[in-house]
C-alpha cells in the first residue's frame, strides 16, 4: 500500500465536477480529506491522503494533472520556531493527527512532520505563532 498526503489546487472552471470521486471508482485508490476550501467559481484547495498501488497512485495523479488539478507533495508545509514556542500546548488540542504531542515528564511539545496533514488547525491555535505554513519544499507529481 502506497499513500502520500497531497495538496490539490482546482482551477475555478473544475471545482463544480466531482474528480476526487473518480479517483476511488476509476483508479481504485482510497481517500481522506483532510481539509478543503472549495467554492463555486471560484479556486479551489483541498488536502488529501491519498492510498492504493503504486501503480494507481502513479495513474490517479496522471488523471488528476489531466483536470487542470496542480498536485503538491504537502510533507514539508508546516514550520515550527523553536526560538518562538512557548511550549504551551495549545497546538495539540487541535491537532487531528497527533503529529504535535506534548513530551512527558519534561512537558515539551514534539512536531512530527511525517504525521502532519497540513489541516492548518494549529497555525491559528498557537499563541506565540511559532508555526507557520511554508512551502519549503514544492514538489509536484508528474
Amino acid at each position: 500500500m502506497y499513500s502520500k498526503i497531497l495538496i490539490l489546487r482546482f482551477p475555478k472552471t473544475e471545482v463544480q465536477k466531482p474528480i476526487v470521486c473518480h479517483l476511488a471508482r476509476d483508479f481504485d485508490l482510497m481517500f481522506n480529506i483532510l481539509n478543503a476550501t472549495i467554492l463555486p467559481r471560484k479556486e479551489g484547495i483541498m488536502v488529501l491522503e491519498l492510498s492504493g498501488a503504486k501503480k494507481d497512485f502513479k495513474a490517479g495523479v496522471r488523471y488528476l494533472k489531466s483536470q487542470g488539478v496542480a498536485v503538491q507533495n504537502a510533507s514539508q508545509e508546516v514550520e515550527r520556531d523553536e526560538a518562538v514556542c512557548t511550549h504551551c500546548g495549545a497546538c495539540t488540542a487541535v491537532c487531528p493527527t497527533g503529529a504535535l504531542a506534548v513530551q512527558r515528564p519534561e512537558m515539551a511539545v514534539d512536531f512530527n512532520q511525517q504525521r502532519c496533514s497540513v489541516c492548518e488547525l494549529c497555525v491559528t491555535a498557537c499563541p506565540p505563532r511559532a508555526i507557520k505554513i511554508k512551502p519549503i519544499r514544492q514538489i509536484f507529481f508528474e
